[in-house]
């Protein structure tokens, strides 16, 4: 591994934020890819810290994204200097990108790349691409310019699939979820570093969140137990959209569109069994190719 963190950057990110970031004692940083449980994560961690579903401030102040340029860097250091509680700090930066720490913890969270690529089609029809250009300072779009292709969700999996991208510059692609993950699993070992399944927070939440707790050493009470998981739902996270959801600056079409389904399966299902063996083929050879040739059987099982 480099000596110093792989820088990142879009248009609208750039992980050398964290270089200047100082740590303190119990953060938990929460790197994941798009579409892949982020906000479900900052929530359960938050739930977690704070004990009560009735959170002191939206998700998106008490969790900040750190690389998302939108807002100042300064601004969000001071934000998280400021708080008092045990902070917990979005990121969809790899792991190989972000300075680890022994006395933080790193909670990566992992979802079926065909399903994150679905969700990800949809949230990518949800955003104010115009509103966004302003926010990051790029020009307007040229009015001769022609508008984004239509693509059916079938057309844009297939797409996402078969394209060739660096990982490295096109974090969201399938080179760079399969590059995500690679860099955490072959870190897995290490005592800070937690890898967490999405199909299983689906499958067992209330397990999920007790086994995260330990780890993180949260004491909880248990009759609080009940009320901390309800609030962790999907249906409750939906229905408290306008608190959870991280778009302080309007980039959203629509918030409530932004917890759409939450299940799994949906990209195996739109796949015919041919599509999903060159799939799966191409998603073997990638994570041979980073160094994890073993996360897969874990990275494609079914919830439970």
């Amino acid at each position: 591994m480099p000596d110093q963190p792989v820088r990142y950057r879009s248009s609208d990110e750039d992980s050398a934020r964290w270089l200047a970031f100082p740590p303190r004692l119990g953060d938990i940083v929460i790197s994941t890819r798009s579409k892949s449980g982020t906000t479900w994560m900052q929530m359960i961690c938050a739930l977690l810290v704070f004990r009560t579903p009735d959170l002191p401030a939206p998700l998106a102040e008490l969790s900040p994204w750190l690389d998302w340029l939108i807002t100042p860097a300064e601004d969000v250091y001071a934000q998280l200097a400021a708080q008092p509680h045990r902070r917990f700090i979005k990121t969809h930066t790899p792991l190989d990108g972000i300075p680890l720490h022994d006395e933080c913890t790193y909670v990566v969270v992992a979802r079926h790349p065909l399903d994150m690529a679905v969700s990800l089609h949809h949230q990518s029809n949800n955003l104010d691409r115009v509103r966004l250009r302003e926010l990051t300072g790029q020009p307007a779009p040229d009015p001769a310019e022609p508008p984004r292709p239509h693509r059916t969700e079938h057309e844009a999996l297939l797409r996402w699939t078969t394209r060739e991208a660096d990982p490295r510059e096109e974090m969201d692609s399938l080179p760079g979820v399969m590059w995500h993950l690679a860099d955490a699993w072959r870190r897995r070992e290490q005592p800070n570093i937690l890898l967490v399944h999405y199909d299983d927070l689906l499958a067992d939440l209330d397990g999920r969140m007790r086994a995260l707790a330990a780890r993180l050493g949260i004491a909880v009470p248990e009759e609080v137990w009940p009320t901390l998981v309800e609030a962790a739902t999907f249906e409750r996270m939906r229905a408290g959209a306008d608190r959870f959801v991280p778009d302080t600056q309007g980039v959203l079409k629509s918030r409530a569109a932004f917890f759409r389904r939450g299940g799994s399966g949906a990209g195996r299902n739109l796949l015919d069994a041919a599509e999903l063996a060159r799939y799966q083929a191409r998603a073997t050879e990638l994570a041979t190719t980073y160094g994890a040739p073993d996360l897969l059987p874990w990275l494609h099982r079914e919830a439970a």
